[in-house]
């Protein structure tokens, strides 16, 4: 194992060795390049179909709506330009296999020869993960969230949601649940280089969890119900990837390992 180790290790430092500031720099644009335009035919590919995916994406609203309301556009452009933003944003979630392919072929050079295999599995897993992600806010928070704020409605008040500020609020949510949900696979990967450790995790878990509040806080609507229905799966992954770090992961000597259960 040893001197498979070494002669990965051996490789990796060839590969660096043959890769230098600028040649990363074009690499990564060469990246950027090829993920904005699989993402623009996407869009292409979406835009037909743009009408129905906004109605689609708005229907947990439309269900909670007071009767006889509707949306609204209060610019002449204002809908072309929301259907415009649909579509891309469908066609950035139906091409985000590649889109992440792409993320992990920079990342591939600085990987070991027997870590580089997993590129394509990791860049599945990661397209899942962000898309789970953005069903879980569909499906699970969207409902109870619109509830919520259709709740202030009366006799004297009545909603009129521009179809600008409805379809910006569903995307941040959609994309800050992708975003989240690749946690797990981020702790996998940093576990199998060895930058973190699940006694790590645990030892720095209060911590996390005051970071996870903050981060819900700028990614979510401004808002205290929102922030808490992001910040719990969050915390839910958390530990979950503290298991997967202890599974997959490097082993932490002995006493780190007490030390960090007796911390919690």
């Amino acid at each position: 194992m040893s001197e498979e180790r070494e002669r990965s290790e051996a490789g990796n430092a060839s590969d660096q060795g043959e890769m230098g500031f600028l040649d990363h720099l074009q690499d990564l644009r060469k990246r950027i390049v090829h993920a904005i335009a699989a993402a623009f035919a996407g869009m292409l590919a979406c835009f037909a179909f743009s009408q129905q995916l906004f109605e689609w994406l708005m229907l947990p609203l439309y269900r909670v709506m007071p009767e006889g309301s509707s949306m609204i556009y209060t610019a002449p452009h204002e809908a072309f330009f929301t259907y415009i933003k649909v579509a891309l944003v469908a066609g950035i979630f139906l091409t985000s296999p590649y889109i992440f392919y792409q993320a992990w072929l920079f990342v591939k050079p600085g990987l070991y020869a027997n870590e580089r295999k997993y590129i394509i599995p990791i860049a599945l897993c990661s397209a899942i993960l962000f898309v789970g992600g953005a069903l879980f806010g569909y499906f699970i928070i969207f409902p109870p969230a619109y509830n919520f704020f259709m709740s202030f409605t009366n006799q004297y008040i009545s909603p009129m949601i521009s179809m600008k500020e409805g379809f910006s609020f569903a995307l941040r949510i959609l994309l800050a649940f992708g975003v989240v949900f690749e946690l797990p696979l981020v702790v996998f990967f940093l576990a199998r280089l060895g930058v973190v450790t699940s006694g790590m995790l645990r030892r720095v878990r209060k911590y996390a969890i005051l970071v996870i509040f903050a981060v819900s806080a700028l990614l979510t609507p401004p808002d205290l119900f929102t922030q808490t229905f992001m910040a719990g799966p969050v915390i839910v992954l958390y530990e979950a990837s503290i298991w997967i770090a202890r599974i997959f992961g490097r082993r932490e000597p002995k006493g780190k390992e007490d030390s960090g259960a007796d911390s919690e």
